[in-house]
């Protein structure tokens, strides 16, 4: 019997935290489910990531409203992805920032990308009827801008390719801190589905060489202290050697993807079995490590029946 598809089954609301990482700095986290940064300056908020729809949004703009009244101005999202980008006109905010990559992956797949998460993930998406439509930035840049907030800069760059091709963080250099979005995830599964798996450890090793002293990651709660964002880093470095390795052993002699899953399974259940969104992320892992060893470079496009098609194949 197959498991339930995704997270399809996951239906119970979480327990928010509003997570202060630094002076006027927080995490929206929610066990497990995607986490938003809020940056607040002199004169102006940032967004870090927008939630899925407008009614998860408004739980983001209900926190912000609890610490400062000024206006939200920017919202600067990590990567495309719609669990993270469709709530975004909820802010009213003048400006919406990605990367150069992420607009073109909106372009290319944002459409697909919305089908596939919205019958991934129902819960994140209720109250889907109020999204307006894809979300598009205003602003775009290749490798890194900073937005100034009164005196408070907040750099945002692109360090490397990882959960996406366009992944962007956010770096307050005033409070040495950094929104990460999902290149690093905190004892929750990486969603590798949309990732490069060669490249990914290297833009880890980037970020560990800010030597920030917190971080927002992508997923997973807010880690305060050079020791315990060390430990985010490690541990999502491991997650991602450990489902790559296994998968690549088995593409290199001729496999089947049924051999990589089953390669990979039992290689990562043991350490990460208790992670969030374990179960959910694994087949897309495996299908995309799988296709990354045997050099596909780009990721294949994701839409509802190759998610269901791909799912059965793998849980049957």
């Amino acid at each position: 019997m197959t498991k339930t598809f995704a997270s399809a089954g996951d239906l119970a609301e979480k327990t928010v935290s509003f997570t202060e990482i630094g002076r006027d700095l927080w995490a929206f986290t929610a066990e497990g489910d995607p986490n938003t940064g809020v940056i607040v300056g002199d004169d102006a908020v940032m967004i870090v990531d927008a939630q899925a729809t407008p009614r998860l949004a408004g739980k983001v703009i209900d926190k912000v409203r609890s610490v400062t009244d000024k206006p939200i101005k920017y919202v600067a999202l990590t990567h495309y992805h719609a669990v993270r980008v469709l709530g975004a006109s909820a802010y009213g905010a003048s400006d919406i920032v990605m990367s150069e990559t992420a607009r073109a992956m909106v372009a290319e797949r944002g459409q697909e990308d919305w089908e596939s998460e919205f019958a991934r993930f129902p819960r994140l998406f209720r109250g889907h009827e109020s999204i307006p439509g894809l979300t598009w930035p205003t602003l775009t840049f290749s490798d890194r801008m900073s937005v100034h907030l009164g005196s408070r800069r907040v750099d945002l760059m692109f360090l490397g390719r990882a959960h996406t091709a366009g992944d962007i963080v956010a770096h307050v250099p005033d409070a040495n801190v950094m929104f990460t979005g999902d290149i690093v995830e905190y004892k929750s599964a990486c969603y590798c589905g949309d990732g490069h798996f060669h490249d990914w450890p290297a833009t880890l090793e980037e970020i560990r060489a800010f030597d920030v002293d917190a971080i927002a990651p992508g997923r997973g709660d807010a880690l305060v202290g050079r020791d315990r964002v060390n430990e985010a880093l490690d541990l999502t470095a491991d997650f991602i050697h450990s489902t790559y390795r296994p998968a690549a052993r088995v593409a290199a002699r001729g496999g089947s993807l049924k051999e990589a899953w089953d390669a990979v399974r039992a290689e990562c259940d043991p350490k990460f079995s208790d992670y969030a969104i374990y179960e959910h992320c694994l087949p897309f892992n495996v299908a995309r490590a799988y296709d990354e060893a045997r050099d596909i470079d780009t990721p294949r496009i994701w839409t509802a029946e190759r998610d269901r098609r791909m799912w059965d194949a793998l849980q049957g």
